[in-house]
């Protein structure tokens, strides 16, 4: 059963005239297709002149019965499931990535996504991949800094002490090395 073309406000050559003026070439398409149908072409060869099926026309068909021109248009979706954290939730991981870990409480000196995933569902109750966390986290622009592990019980005293004792490089020669007398320089 073949479907009519319900709406009378354009006729062939209307639709031929928006055709040529619109910006967007799948809607121009369609409406060329329109346009053929209602020119008298078979709805095989609309579909097929425009590059498209005929069941896909029958479809575009209905849509522009339904909204007229604007129903030409691929309608924005979604795409995708619902982010698993609210942007307060969101707002609060950031914080927590800002502010660092806490010993105490988190057991860690530097947050990893392991870390991350389990204190988000400790606190939202949200089950997320390490990968998902580490997602968000890019989204958010953060970035992936690997900085020198530092032990929470190190003695820093020490650590400085330590390092003033060390000399400028130049300063120190290992023991029994003398400098060679016959690697002088010779003006040639």
């Amino acid at each position: 059963m073949t479907v009519a073309i319900t709406r009378t406000e354009h006729d062939a050559a209307g639709l031929r005239a928006l055709a040529s003026r619109e910006g967007d070439a799948k809607v121009a398409r369609r409406l060329l297709a329109l346009a053929m149908v209602m020119e008298g072409f078979s709805r095989t060869d609309a579909a097929s002149a425009t590059g498209m099926d005929r069941q896909t026309l029958r479809d575009w068909v209905h849509r522009y019965n339904e909204n007229g021109v604007a129903g030409l248009s691929n309608q924005p979706h979604a795409g995708g499931p619902e982010p698993k954290l609210n942007p307060e939730e969101k707002q609060q991981l950031a914080a927590w990535v800002r502010q660092g870990p806490s010993l105490v409480e988190d057991g860690v000196v530097r947050w990893r996504l392991s870390d991350l995933r389990r204190r988000i569902l400790d606190r939202f109750f949200v089950i997320l991949d390490e990968r998902s966390v580490g997602r968000m986290l890019k989204a958010m622009r953060f970035s992936h800094i690997s900085v020198r592990p530092r032990n929470p019980k190190a003695n820093t005293e020490a650590q400085e002490a330590h390092k003033k004792l060390r000399h400028p490089c130049g300063e120190c020669r290992p023991a029994g090395r003398a400098r060679s007398a016959h690697r002088t320089l010779v003006a040639g």
